[in-house]
């Protein structure tokens, strides 16, 4: 059986909540870089337009989950501001580390708030949002996991749930496995960008997900750099 039949299980540096300091700061630097070259942010802001089109006057507040930096909820709020929508963000991530990088980065904005959190507690997101987004954020968990995730997120969200991952492929493999060797100095990225593809999903996966969570409106589109953009609607 090939390394591209089954989702890997191996845990990557990153899902360890307690990782800071220098190596923390490099990687967050050079995913900011391969997001923004490799068109990935492009794949979340596509969903929102989508899902805003269709309510022109209402005002939005966007949960982003596994923020990390805040780099996605710069390029939202950049993207919202050019659309003139009006909208409050709040960045989630169970780092305290990344959070205290989010705000820092992120100093300059008004309409963002953080909370640090671990998403299968139960004190995750006591308020309702419209949207929930979750960028390179789902590849990181189980099937199950991601069954229990998904549900909870059905249960907080008034409209749609917007996620931006990998589609697992060879072709991705190689080239981010070529690309971080060649480029990254970052141990973390070297080992992690590989492995989330190994870790991410088929389409059929994508859809066997949805419909176990009771997220039975949902649309999976193939976007360049090897995503998948998933809207699930309430």
């Amino acid at each position: 059986m090939g390394k591209f039949t089954t989702r890997s299980v191996q845990k990557e540096i990153m899902d360890d909540l307690e990782v800071d300091g220098p190596i923390l700061v490099q990687t967050l630097k050079e995913l900011r870089t391969i997001n923004k070259l490799l068109g990935g942010n492009q794949v979340t802001t596509s969903a929102l337009k989508k899902i805003t089109d269709a309510y022109p006057k209402r005002v939005f507040t966007i949960a982003d989950i596994g923020c990390g930096g805040g780099d996605m909820i710069r390029v939202m709020a950049n993207w919202a501001k050019k659309q003139k929508l009006n909208c409050h963000f709040i960045g989630i991530d169970a780092n305290p580390n990344t959070i205290t990088a989010a705000r820092e980065n992120l100093a300059d904005l008004e309409n963002v708030s953080f909370l640090v959190q671990n998403v299968f507690e139960k004190s995750f997101l006591n308020q309702e949002v419209d949207i929930i987004t979750c960028t390179l954020f789902t590849h990181h968990f189980t099937e199950n996991e991601l069954i229990g995730l998904f549900s909870t997120f059905n249960k907080k969200l008034k409209l749609a749930l917007v996620i931006n991952d990998l589609h697992r492929h060879p072709l991705a493999f190689y080239s981010i496995k070529l690309l971080t060797a060649l480029f990254s100095k970052s141990p973390m990225v070297k080992n992690d960008g590989p492995l989330s593809v190994l870790r991410s999903f088929s389409k059929k996966e994508i859809e066997n997900l949805m419909k176990a969570s009771g997220l039975e409106k949902f649309e999976i589109s193939w976007q360049w750099a090897f995503r998948w953009k998933i809207i699930a609607y309430k």
